[in-house]
């Protein structure tokens, strides 16, 4: 039997350092406005066990002192004025010049993901207040720096932590920042169409629970690695997986490789076996069990009878961190 995929890298090597940007007031940091912070402990003392984060408060890295003043989004949606009502001040210019040289420094330290704090004008990524001249506000913007960093790095997996709070949203954000770990050590370690081909390979069933329509797109791709530049391909390749890891997951598309890995026990499994693990399956497409059942059921049995290596590599079978628990609540 082949061993094992790990979360980290598709070679199964575990010295994997994943670094995520962090809003430094969800570290418990008191550097809000007001002094305190948003300790947010999922983040810090579980996901955390396996991350490393790289904080960032803008407003102080700015020069903005603690306490200070508030500030809001001014104006047009697209581009909006960073602005403190009470004295008029605008940050705007500052708080552009400042990111964008923090960014290029972020690109050589290599992020493989980022959480923002919600609601932020200067780090908040959805629905942030944009209120207009006569102050009346609307939930249509995106913080002054959050923007810079969608801009600087358009494929980074982004989330703000009052979205975390959503298991579906959670799993999926933390699926892609693993996926994007792996991509990016590919580009490090193993540049080769071999090394693309086994990436591919081994994601293959990721890509489908996500989306198909990807997956065979991407398919396509890898059969022109030898007929394209590496740099085209690999640009292509990493936008669409990345856009097709973003599409949510759902039972429906589960069921499928759930079913899809039973077809290589179809001559291995007991009739009884058979229908247990449908059972399973079943009651998980029904929303009566979390995903975790029928899918621990499944591994027990692709550990004990003959299946191709590829499919003990298959990164669907071990995406992150099992203590994560977010298989337990999807």
């Amino acid at each position: 039997m082949a061993e094992k995929t790990n979360h980290c890298q598709p070679d199964g090597k575990r010295d994997c350092t994943i670094r995520l940007g962090i809003s430094t007031c969800l570290l418990g940091e008191n550097v809000r406005y007001d002094g305190g912070h948003k300790l947010d402990r999922f983040l810090v003392h579980t996901l955390g066990r396996y991350v490393e984060w790289v904080p960032i408060c803008p407003e102080v890295e700015i020069g903005l002192g603690i306490p200070r003043e508030t500030m809001r989004l001014v104006g047009d949606a697209d581009a909006p004025r960073l602005v403190m009502p009470k004295s008029g001040q605008d940050h705007t210019e500052r708080m552009q010049t400042w990111a964008r040289e923090r960014l290029e420094g972020l690109a050589k330290v290599g992020l493989h993901g980022f959480v923002f704090k919600k609601d932020s004008p200067s780090s908040g990524l959805y629905r942030v207040k944009v209120y207009t001249e006569q102050g009346m506000p609307s939930n249509i913007g995106t913080g002054i720096f959050a923007r810079e960093v969608v801009r600087r790095f358009p494929l980074l997996p982004l989330e703000e932590e009052g979205r975390l709070h959503d298991m579906h949203l959670r799993e999926n954000f933390i699926d892609r920042i693993f996926a994007y770990y792996r991509w990016t050590s590919l580009l490090e370690q193993n540049p080769t169409p071999g090394g693309l081909v086994q990436f591919h390979t081994a994601h293959k069933l990721t890509l489908m629970a996500h989306s198909p329509s990807h997956y065979q797109e991407m398919g396509r791709l890898v059969a022109q690695v030898g007929s394209l530049p590496w740099e085209e391909v690999t640009q292509k390749y990493a936008q669409s997986l990345m856009e097709g890891l973003g599409v949510m997951t759902s039972p429906g598309k589960h069921t499928n490789v759930l079913h899809h890995l039973m077809g290589f026990l179809k001559d291995e499994l007991s009739s009884e076996d058979k229908a247990e693990l449908l059972d399973y399956i079943e009651d998980y497409r029904n929303d009566l069990v979390p995903l975790i059942v029928p899918l621990t059921l499944l591994k027990h049995h692709l550990g004990r009878h003959p299946v191709p290596d590829w499919v003990h590599q298959q990164v669907y079978l071990y995406p992150y961190p099992k203590e994560l628990l977010l298989r337990n609540h999807v």
